[in-house]
């Protein structure tokens, strides 16, 4: 039976093992990425339930965050 060299099984050996290292990487980086997606999505829900909340009881204003400072928004802003 015909071979190829131990040599290039070597090399082929070495590259299927960091391709799958690496599969294993992206796959585990996209897990990450779902979670912190889901995670933003929860924050920003809670900011926008807040935002009601405010709008709530101030009426349609603009706050300086550095401050605390607000503007009351005009009908066409």
């Amino acid at each position: 039976m015909a071979k190829i060299t131990e040599e290039q099984l070597k090399t082929i050996r070495e590259s299927q093992t960091k391709l799958s290292d690496l599969l294993n990487k992206v796959g585990y980086a996209e897990a990450t990425k779902h979670g912190l997606l889901h995670e933003f999505a929860k924050v920003n829900k809670e900011v926008e339930d807040f935002k009601a909340v405010l709008e709530e009881q101030y009426g349609a204003i603009n706050i300086d965050v550095e401050t605390g400072e607000y503007t009351e928004l005009k009908e066409n802003e």
